[in-house]
């Protein structure tokens, strides 16, 4: 306010007494408060190839504007009510050189009470920026999500990976015309085993002739098609802004599953039969209905969310695996879990206004019948072989509206792998033994399935 205006306000409120004083201290007081600037609570980048995200949390919701401009390639963003500190010169220093969008950024104090942040980009972008309401032990958040003008495409990617996979499988076919699978490959050894005939179903071994078993066993075998690499998408939970289940010791659920399923994927890549996919292979936030879609982009046959979650009571112990219901929970820690995970996305952040039909689409319930029934059966194979080793919180599988497995034509099954919340649980799950071994019962339970539900042809 002008100082002189001040002073006759002053003044004049003055010669009305104390209850004028009162009213120009209430005024001051209002004026100095509406003036401050917000309170900046951190910055935090997220590269990745999908898209990089920048975080700026605040104690008020903070009035932006920004503009694209190009040659070179930058993002413009000034931002109101906000003055330069350090922890906003911070954000300079935490671009990566690997960062696949962004080059550096660059602060400074555009107008007495604006900040203009300016990303230098590496290539063409489309942005979006919005902001979070509070939840959680976030504040306000301003969110910059930098997206790639020309997004990668997953499925080349895994094309170009699995080439020499590829390859071998073409030259086995070329041997083997009908597309039949050999003893050596691994699916029919699994085939072979489960051929055996069991003692409630057929004859006892002791009135079988030496000859019938061999022949038995070979037929089933030589009737397991293999024409194709199987695709097996694994889906480490939360991530970035979302650290999801944090245990007493500190470990964040979010880097212990990345851990697992890229020890996972170590496996599925020595087998010759599979090729394996990560929907996320970094610490950044993939939404849901993104992991989804996703796994349909490389035509996956099988999806896994894997997870280390936690419950209300510290006590609750033991792995569990879980599947699409289409009729509601088959119990209330079901359905507690799944809408647990369903408010991913609120924690991790999504902007809701670019929900298009698609998007809206998938997070309704597509799921069908023979979907869930092959979940179900993926489910209790898995399910099965981590109890060879580990504690089991309940031994079926067990279902609950997750959003992240309904996806219609893939089956899909979520494993909580152990309790975070549990002491004695999150040291297990931070043991490096202890991740191998839940990888390979994994593997053992995909294998397993595959084995009795051979894929023979692409979905249309």
């Amino acid at each position: 306010m002008n100082p002189k205006r001040r002073q006759v306000i002053s003044q004049g409120l003055q010669s009305m007494g104390s209850l004028g004083a009162l009213y120009l201290l209430l005024t001051e007081s209002e004026l100095v408060q509406a003036n401050s600037g917000a309170k900046l609570l951190g910055v935090r980048i997220w590269p990745s190839e999908d898209y990089t995200r920048i975080t700026l949390e605040s104690d008020k919701s903070l009035p932006i504007s920004h503009q694209l401009l190009t040659g070179p390639d930058r993002l413009v963003v000034d931002i109101d009510g906000l003055e330069l500190n350090p922890t906003l010169k911070d954000l300079v220093a935490k671009v990566k050189p690997n960062d696949p969008y962004v080059a550096q950024i660059r602060v400074g104090q555009f107008q007495p009470t604006v900040v203009r942040l300016v990303f230098d980009l590496k290539e063409a972008v489309k942005p979006q920026l919005f902001t979070l309401e509070p939840i959680a032990e976030y504040q306000y958040r301003l969110i910059f999500d930098l997206y790639p003008t020309n997004p990668p495409d997953p499925l080349m990617q895994l094309v170009k990976e699995s080439a020499r996979k590829e390859k071998l499988l073409a030259e086995e076919q070329a041997k083997n015309p009908k597309g039949m699978a050999t003893e050596e490959d691994p699916i029919a050894a699994f085939a072979k085993k489960d051929a055996t005939p069991s003692k409630k179903s057929g004859p006892s071994t002791a009135q079988q002739s030496p000859q019938s078993t061999p022949s038995a066993t070979t037929a089933n075998t030589q009737r397991i098609p293999f024409k194709r690499l199987i695709t097996v998408a694994l889906d480490p939970g939360h991530g970035g802004e979302d650290p999801g289940a944090i245990g007493v010791r500190g470990s964040h659920e979010k880097n212990i599953v990345l851990s697992i399923a890229k020890r996972l994927k170590n496996k599925i890549d020595q087998e010759d039969s599979m090729r394996p996919f990560l929907t996320r292979d970094g610490d950044y936030f993939v939404p849901l209905h993104r992991r989804v879609f996703k796994a349909r982009q490389v035509e996956a046959d099988l999806f896994i969310s894997i997870h280390a979650d936690a419950f209300i009571q510290p006590h609750a112990k033991g792995a569990s695996v879980f599947a699409l219901s289409q009729q509601g929970a088959t119990s209330s820690a079901a359905r507690w879990m799944a809408n647990k995970e369903n408010a991913s996305d609120l924690i991790g952040g999504i902007n809701i206004k670019t929900k298009d039909k698609q998007v809206a689409h998938l997070l309704l319930d597509m799921s069908t019948t023979a979907q869930i029934n092959d979940s179900l059966q993926v489910g209790n194979s898995v399910l099965r072989n981590i109890g060879n080793f580990a504690p089991l919180h309940k031994n079926q599988v067990e279902q609950a509206g997750f959003a992240v497995l309904k996806a219609p034509d893939i089956p899909s099954i979520l494993i909580e792998t152990a309790f975070i919340s549990n002491p004695q649980e999150e040291k297990k799950l931070n043991d490096e033994n202890y991740q191998e071994r839940i990888a390979e019962a994994i593997l053992a339970g995909i294998k397993d399935y595959f084995a009795k539900n051979p894929p023979v042809a692409r979905r249309g």
